[in-house]
């Protein structure tokens, strides 16, 4: 069901300085910050050959990633991004199969100007998975 790693979002207490490891430590194809108000982050992506690294910052004071940073103020991998060939028949499947859909379960418009669902960390060992419909 699941296709290519699509990205690995980490999320950052600096955009500016980490976009600026990314590009000058590094040598990586650094994007412009775009900030996504659905979301509540701001997003800056890290090109790579095999895949992408989002960086994630917070956006506004509801904010995800603004209660990822607290208990983890340096930083960290939040979430892992899938392809899926359709979003809906993917959720309808893993619903069928006990995994929960975070929201209303209803995809939204990612970053990438795609739908998106996200699935609860607890059914995946941990880690909050992103479903994105190529």
């Amino acid at each position: 069901m699941i296709g290519r790693l699509n990205h690995v979002a980490i999320a950052v207490p600096d955009l500016q300085a980490a976009a600026a490891q990314y590009a000058d430590t590094l040598g990586a194809k650094v994007g412009a910050p775009q900030d996504e108000p659905d979301h509540g982050v701001t997003v800056v992506f890290i090109e790579l050959p095999n895949t992408k690294i989002e960086l994630l910052y917070p956006l506004g004071e509801n904010s995800p990633i603004a209660g990822f940073l607290e208990k983890n103020p340096s930083g960290g991998i939040h979430h892992l991004c899938y392809e899926v060939e359709d979003i809906l028949a993917a959720r309808d499947r893993l619903k069928a199969q006990g995994a929960r859909v975070l929201g209303s379960g209803n995809p939204k418009i990612g970053a990438h100007g795609k739908p998106v669902l996200f699935l609860h960390p607890k059914d995946f060992n941990g880690t909050l998975i992103e479903l994105e419909q190529v």
